[in-house]
């Protein structure tokens, strides 16, 4: 196989704000590996909440570059047990896992999700995100992109009255994410008023680690309770089973589709509810979430649709969300 690495910085229509960061730009790095003249694709972004830079991603690839381009490849499993052995960051093993898929299923002429025996005949819609704002700016940002499921992200002292008054321009519905910036207790005080507002789920309202506290929100809150920091890997899903009414995966942060895939059949079997969320990636990212959308109950794969200028084609997202997936096989991205 050749091996291509190219590093992007992607501007955000706007400045994206959760709990803990802002950012105006999204450094990404995209994979590219070619074989019998087709070109899979694989992104993982930066993340400096998990200390990933896309630096750091090209150091690891670039120590095993040899490995990789002799690798006798032969199906994305094989390749994704190589990598586990080279000790990558979870980050860097997306970016090579993603690739690998969307190289494989082009080889095949299928997109992956018939490799997967599913179909595109059912899926869930897509939110939108609102970063954490003042509140007018958050309204505009609403107004801007009408859809019928927002993203709220939050945090503040002020988090109910932020809903009260977004509600008084939309019906659409509201998933709440503070990014592990509420209390226990926060949680389900807050709860009964967010359920009246229209809010379906909370995702991740306490720290990571806040286990005790989530013992009292699972037995407490009115509304359910979606694990996403805490959820990283497919060990971590039955724990997470015992607190938490579903889990939200990222490719980037359990290592691709590859595990992805595990983690959907773990969180079904112990019954549940499974999304699988996005980093801000381009639509090279959003389109290997797109291949996973018939198996899931909720997704969040707005990333592209939050950039300023994309660099890929792939996966198609029309204003009332309907997906129009490429004609290509494996994710179906090109590079423009």
């Amino acid at each position: 196989m050749q091996l291509h690495l190219k590093k992007f910085t992607l501007p955000l229509n706007h400045t994206f704000s959760i709990s803990r960061e802002s950012h105006d730009f999204q450094d990404t790095l995209i994979v590219g590996l070619t074989l019998n003249g087709q070109t899979g694709y694989g992104e993982a972004t930066s993340n400096p909440y998990y200390g990933i830079t896309t630096e750091s991603m090209i150091r690891e690839i670039e120590a095993i570059r040899h490995d990789i381009e002799t690798f006798d490849f032969s199906s994305p499993d094989t390749f994704y047990r190589f990598l586990v052995q080279n000790n990558l960051s979870n980050f860097t093993i997306c970016a090579l896992d993603l690739a690998s898929h969307d190289l494989y299923g082009k080889l095949l002429g299928k997109p992956l999700y018939e490799i997967w025996g599913t179909t595109i005949d059912h899926y869930p819609i897509t939110n939108y995100t609102i970063g954490l704002a003042d509140t007018a700016t958050m309204v505009s940002k609403m107004q801007e992109r009408p859809w019928p499921i927002y993203k709220i992200k939050l945090g503040t002292a002020n988090d109910l009255q932020i809903i009260r008054e977004l509600r008084k321009h939309t019906r659409a519905i509201f998933r709440i994410d503070a990014n592990c910036a509420w209390s226990a207790k926060e949680t389900i005080t807050n709860a009964p008023e967010l359920k009246d507002l229209g809010v379906e789920f909370l995702e991740q309202p306490l720290k990571a680690d806040d286990w005790s506290g989530m013992e009292k929100v699972a037995h407490n809150c009115v509304l359910p309770v979606i694990a996403d920091e805490s959820c990283i890997v497919a060990s971590d899903v039955e724990k997470c089973a015992l607190f938490f009414n579903g889990i939200n995966i990222k490719l980037t942060k359990c290592g691709g589709l590859t595990p992805a895939l595990q983690m959907i059949k773990e969180a079904k079997s112990h019954g549940l509810k499974v999304m699988v969320g996005c980093m801000t990636e381009s639509t090279v990212g959003i389109s290997a979430i797109a291949q996973l959308a018939p198996q899931l109950d909720y997704v969040d794969m707005d990333g592209a649709m939050l950039l300023k200028q994309d660099i890929a084609q792939g996966i198609l997202i029309h204003e009332n969300g309907v997906l129009e997936y490429p004609k290509l096989g494996g994710s179906g991205i090109t590079l423009l």
